[in-house]
């Protein structure tokens, strides 16, 4: 697109009148994680600030080059995190987000602006988590085969592990309500930070939806943060260990019957050689039996514990319907008292019109 055609599309978009599922500018803060970006960050920045998002939140960490700079003088607000990590990072930003909603991007210009409106639109019609799909419109040469394969990966692992379909759960395009955040309570420091807050999503029922964005290459002088091996191990870790209290079942049920057929395998040796040679292997035979032992406790308890992580958002949602049922009487009550309180006052200020009217005298009077 031409500048003079953007500039005029910012402009219309800005003109535009909302619908009712807008999620006003002014109650968006813009937040971007960077670490050395300083290539790319000022053209996002004011990228945003040209189509009305005027709180943009960068959040570096300790950048060796003028990302700090260059973000400032664009008009953004910029913090130097306090640690390291991209998930520390956004963590330490929302506490200086003072606004309902949040648009997160990454800072090397792979997210587009443009996407930001799409983001948002969810958020205006009542979701409370919205992820971009990159994979939707992927320009050729935006990430490497092993990237794409990974992510396919680990996209079907969670899936399987945590039962939703997010389609593309590593993407650091986000929209989200400041409350959500707060109900998933991320820990996270690293690149896993993607991956925690789906699973919390899942696993606190925040309601979610997954959005079509376009995903650029990043530019040849920016370099890349991540390392598909080393962090895309992190992440299977982290899906894994998180499916301990999201999905016990599956956590301690994988683990019982890796015991099981371990200690089944064990068992079936020191059989064969016990039958077939005569060869005792009293210890291997101990080592076999306390492996099947603790893969059937294991069992057990993936199944105790998923019975109560049930009942536990069982009563939850109570809870919360609960807390809308009371929220919309307290509405009512609160319109009701006013309709009677108005009448109440028109009813006096109409006593208070006949009583100053003046009498007209009668034939007595005349």
């Amino acid at each position: 697109m031409v500048p003079e055609a953007a500039e005029a599309y910012t402009r219309a978009e800005q003109s535009a009148p909302e619908s009712s599922s807008d999620v006003p500018r002014s109650s968006v803060c813009v937040l971007i994680p960077t670490l050395d970006e300083a290539s790319t960050i000022g053209d996002i920045v004011t990228d945003f600030r040209d189509r009305g998002f005027d709180n943009v939140l960068v959040i570096d960490g300790g950048s060796s080059d003028r990302t700090q700079d260059i973000a400032r003088d664009a008009g953004a607000r910029v913090v130097e995190q306090s640690g390291a990590g991209k998930g520390q990072a956004i963590r330490e930003a929302m506490t200086y987000v003072e606004v309902p909603y949040v648009l997160m991007l990454d800072g090397d210009g792979t997210y587009d602006p443009e996407d930001a409106k799409r983001m948002l639109e969810p958020l205006g019609d009542g979701y409370e988590h919205v992820i971009g799909n990159r994979f939707a419109d992927m320009e050729s040469g935006a990430m490497t085969r092993l990237n794409r394969v990974g992510n396919g990966l680990i996209n079907r692992a969670f899936t399987t592990i945590h039962g939703a379909a997010f389609v593309d759960i590593l993407s650091g395009y986000r929209a989200f309500t400041a409350d959500s955040f707060e109900r998933c309570a991320p820990s996270s420091d690293g690149f896993t930070i993607e991956t925690e807050l789906a699973v919390e999503c899942v696993k606190q029922g925040i309601d979610t939806t997954v959005v079509p964005i376009s995903y650029a290459p990043r530019p040849d002088d920016s370099e890349t943060n991540l390392r598909p091996v080393r962090d895309g191990g992190r992440i299977i870790a982290s899906m894994y260990s998180l499916a301990k209290t999201n999905n016990p079942l599956f956590y301690f049920g994988s683990l019982g019957l890796a015991g099981v057929i371990s200690g089944g395998a064990v068992a079936t040796f020191v059989l064969y050689r016990w039958f077939v040679h005569g060869i005792g292997h009293n210890i291997l035979a101990l080592v076999g039996a306390a492996a099947i032992l603790l893969g059937v406790q294991l069992l057990m308890f993936g199944v105790l514990s998923d019975m109560i992580v049930s009942l536990h958002r069982d009563h939850r949602r109570r809870l919360e319907r609960l807390n809308r049922l009371e929220t919309a009487h307290g509405t009512d009550r609160e319109r009701s008292g006013d309709e009677t309180r108005n009448s109440r006052h028109s009813a006096t200020d109409a006593s208070q019109r006949d009583r100053s009217k003046p009498t007209r005298p009668g034939r007595d009077g005349e």
